[in-house]
């Protein structure tokens, strides 16, 4: 297609800004004959560099030995084949421990040591000809517990030793010396070296075994083109479980094989989860138009894995802990397990099959992955109300993000995949698939579809942009999406929408959405294109919905004139909008006695979402929220609404409310939370997440011996009690200042010996109130290589405790300043999670002028980390102003914003 009429229609500023999603040959670039210049060889992948390499080469293929063992290096031999249509030097990205013989196009290169500089090896022009060439390398990487691309872990049970590979954003070149760019496809042969007691997973299929008395290789079969973030293998005595599934439409049955370690295989339920996977391959074959495009399918149930799941193509990665249930799991658990399972699933089509050509439009994967998770599980399960799932899960989520100062594009510019880590988030996961939801709203399920399956039929094994998505949607549905794409993928930042409501005489004269930006300063000023349904809800009559579209910054809505005044109004019934809907005080008055009258389930979680907003907002006091709450809790029957209500009436009581009024709430609080516990009306999840919230808000005397006696026994308020929830009670004894802490832990131990119980008595060591512990620990978190990524992530919330603040909070700067360390030695969530818990474990103003303090002495910080820092301090600084303006017993209640009715 020619992209530049789209452009001609962009402002100045986002014409420039999206230049960067235009295909190579657009750009300017170097001579290629030229020597490759400094900047193209410095740390990581630029943008340039994967520029200049775009059309310099074709049809790369990777030839991989690697032998692996429980040591702590891999030594390997790659050769690399690739079409060089460009004469210049080829810089191939490595980073590994060290480069040895290597051979360029069949003759030896003596001087590739001093060609490595760390970080790439350059073949010099000279030895590049037209045409085919071949680069042999011999090479050594590390395997670790962190910071490796071959993840180590040692099960406790039975002393095995498992290894995988993780190298999403940027870590094939931690593994082999490669070309690290997505949009650098190609076929990867596998051959790889284990004990010979280690079963091996990979890509592509096991097409035989070598073996001596020591050892055995495991050679796999050619693979379809993959980009090199999702190569992988896995080896270790795994147990494999197989059985013949369909896969595709109208394929016959295939084995498929599930890989789970030997100590926990009888727990895993191998045939459910290949069920479920058979089952995500075949509706999206039918949905996308195009079967399942890889050679085979397997899965692996990851132990420590930093993830939810991992795409593989051929070897999809799962988190062990979160598909093996160590007690009975609830329903929201059940479905988190099946959404997980179908967001993998859903990216062999988006993401493997068709891949974004570069990280800044990594939402194209991610936020399809979730948004086709939920499509089908609504297909699926149409009993799972999947919508009010996805509305759970994703937009409190989105929106605690996008109405930060720090907020960014869906589409985020990238100069270095060394930053793609920052990349990954909120706006990624949870708004990019609700913006999605939007646009089928927009154009129309059957519309939608079809432009999908124009997309993925045209890049087929290739890779593509957001622009190509909407050309072919909008192609599709006769629609031009140009202005539509420009405020949704380009614009940073989030509406806000109030209702304002006139009437007379007990009907309604006139209607209002009046639109802003969360963030003017981030956003500018003007107004989205916004589809939504507004509701009118009647308690005595049937309720009204209006279709509405709103382009300007005030809406009116001429077809609610006339009618009788509602109940309450509420401006995206179905959550086909994207916006924070603020609800004016007649309909939060309403609400107040009356939210659990609203029968449907969907509608009535989206009003206790809007509830919530007004809380945020500082609109609404934390203390009526509570109560409201806590006179809808008894009747709530919905077990993932009970559980999120459940969740903010904790929020609202230990974060939002000051000490004086949480103190006085906890008599009631406790009291309401042990009798929905022990309600055996309620479902199962209802009363383990009123037993889950009891434990964490434990803090008077009463409520921490409750905690001891539990402990002392197998079940607690008519529940059986397994190792998690022991380990939780545990954890708050000790964040207490229990003086028998160091018995507590090592009675657990005791009681659970198993690796999961070794991770969870490290976390309940994290949550003890001295000094000493915390300083051990955070200078432990960077010291100890050995120490794995997911345990220090597991133990950041027991380190922060929010009761703790004022001793965590002399290391505010201190874990500040670590952040580009942690964006260049940790994984890809690690980030969000150190600054969410570090920021989160404090609700003092003090905090948040220490905060603001080391953002104006650092002034040089990297964009993308200090648009992190501003997100985490969103909430920070939310809370501070909340607790202040509610602070005592005299405080305003709130919710007066739009009392015009």
């Amino acid at each position: 297609m020619n992209a530049f009429p789209f452009f001609r229609a962009l402002p100045l500023a986002l014409a420039a800004v999206a230049l960067a999603a235009l295909p190579a040959p657009v750009l300017a670039q170097a001579s290629p004959a030229a020597a490759p210049s400094p900047s193209l060889t410095a740390p990581g992948v630029s943008a340039e560099l994967a520029d200049l390499r775009r059309q310099q080469l074709r049809d790369v293929r990777y030839d991989l030995a690697l032998r692996v063992s429980t040591g702590d290096t891999a030594s390997g031999s790659v050769t690399v084949q690739f079409t060089a249509v460009r004469p210049g030097a080829v810089v191939l990205d490595f980073r590994g421990l060290g480069v040895s013989a290597t051979r360029v196009n069949g003759t030896a290169w003596p001087e590739a040591g001093n060609a490595w500089n760390g970080h790439h090896l350059t073949v010099p022009g000279g030895r590049v000809r037209p045409g085919r060439n071949t680069v042999t390398v011999d090479f050594t990487t590390p395997i670790a517990n962190a910071g490796a691309a071959i993840i180590r872990t040692r099960d406790a049970a039975d002393s095995s030793t498992y290894l995988y590979t993780l190298l999403v954003p940027s870590d094939a070149n931690l593994l082999f010396p490669c070309f690290d760019q997505p949009d650098l496809k190609a076929r990867l042969t596998l051959h790889l070296t284990t004990p010979a007691a280690w079963r091996a997973l990979a890509n592509g299929a096991a097409i035989r075994r070598d073996s001596t008395a020591a050892t055995v290789t495991h050679h796999f079969a050619e693979t379809k083109p993959l980009s090199t973030y999702l190569m992988a293998f896995a080896a270790g005595p795994w147990q494999v479980h197989t059985r013949q599934e369909v896969i595709t439409p109208a394929g016959a049955a295939v084995p498929t094989s599930l890989y789970v370690r030997a100590s926990r295989a009888k727990e895993a339920e191998s045939d459910t989860l290949l069920a479920m996977n058979a089952r995500a391959l075949r509706w999206l074959g039918r949905y996308f138009g195009v079967p399942y495009a890889f050679d085979k399918y397997d899965a692996l149930l990851a132990p420590a894995f930093p993830f939810g799941g991992m795409e593989h193509p051929g070897a999809v990665f799962y988190n062990e802990e979160s598909f093996i249930y160590r007690e009975r799991p609830t329903a929201s658990q059940l479905l988190g397990r099946q959404a997980t399972t179908f967001h993998e699933v859903a990216h062999q089509w988006f993401g493997d099959f068709v891949t974004m050509r570069w990280f800044d439009d990594l939402w194209l994967k991610e936020g399809f992955a979730t948004f086709m998770a939920a499509r089908m599980q609504a297909d699926l399960e149409p009993s799972s109300n999947a919508w009010k799932t996805f509305y759970l899960r994703n937009k409190p989520t989105a929106y605690g993000t996008d109405a930060t100062a720090g907020t960014t594009p869906v589409w985020q510019r990238l100069a270095n995949l060394d930053q793609a880590k920052s990349n990954y988030g909120p706006i990624v996961y949870n708004k990019a698939p609700s913006v999605l939801r939007q646009l089928e709203y927009l154009v129309g399920p059957a519309a939608f579809q079809r432009g999908v399956q124009h997309f993925l039929r045209t890049h087929a094994y290739g890779n593509a942009t957001w622009q190509a998505l909407l050309q072919s949607i909008g192609m599709a549905s006769n629609r031009d999406l140009r202005a539509w794409g420009r405020q949704w993928m380009l614009r940073p930042g989030m509406p806000v929408i109030t209702q304002q409501l006139e009437s007379a005489n007990g009907r309604i004269t006139r209607l209002r959405l009046v639109q802003r930006p969360a963030q003017r300063a981030v956003s500018g000023a003007g107004a989205w294109p916004l589809k939504v349904q507004v509701r009118l809800h009647y308690a005595d009559r049937p309720s009204v919905s209006l279709p509405v579209e709103l382009r300007g910054d005030t809406t009116i809505i001429a077809a609610a004139a006339g009618r009788p005044v509602p109940a309450f109004v509420f401006a995206n019934e179905g959550d086909y909008g994207y916006a924070i809907v603020l609800p004016d005080s007649a309909s939060v008055t309403w609400l107040e006695t009356h939210v659990s009258e609203v029968k449907d389930d969907f509608l009535r979680a989206m009003v206790w979402g809007a509830l919530w907003d007004l809380v945020r907002e500082g609109e609404l006091a934390p203390v009526r929220f509570a109560r409201i709450a806590m006179q809808a809790l008894p009747r709530e029957r919905d077990e993932q609404l009970a559980a999120a209500l459940v969740g903010r009436l904790n929020a609202a009581v230990s974060r939002y409310a000051t000490e004086p009024v949480r103190d006085a709430l906890l008599p009631d609080v406790e009291r309401l939370l042990i009798l929905g516990a022990q309600d055996t009306s309620a479902s199962y999840g209802s009363r383990k997440a009123h037993l889950d919230s009891y434990v964490s808000l434990a803090r008077r005397d009463g409520a921490l011996g409750q905690l001891r006696r539990w402990l002392a026994s197998d079940s607690a308020a008519g529940l059986l009690l397994r190792a998690p929830t022991r380990w939780a009670m545990v954890t708050s004894l000790v964040s207490q200042g229990a003086p028998d802490r160091d018995s507590l832990i090592a009675a657990e131990r005791l009681r659970d010996k198993s690796t999961e119980g070794q991770r969870l008595a490290f976390v309940a060591g994290a949550a003890a109130p001295d000094s000493a512990t915390k300083h051990m620990l955070f200078d432990r978190w960077f010291r100890d290589a050995s120490l794995n990524e997911e345990w220090v992530t597991s133990s950041l919330r027991a380190f922060h405790d929010p009761d703790q603040q004022r001793l965590t909070r002399r290391y505010l700067a201190a874990a500040l300043d670590t952040l580009p360390w942690i964006q260049k030695n940790r994984r890809i969530f690690f980030l969000g999670s150190w600054l969410a818990n570090t920021l989160g474990g404090q609700t003092e103003r003090a905090a948040l002028t220490a905060v603001d303090a080391w953002l104006s002495a650092n002034p040089d910080l990297a964009l993308d980390l200090r648009q992190k820092v501003l997100q985490a301090r969103d909430d920070l600084e939310r809370t501070v102003r909340v607790r202040e303006r509610y602070a005592g017993p005299t405080a305003p209640t709130g919710a007066e914003p739009n009392s015009n009715r």
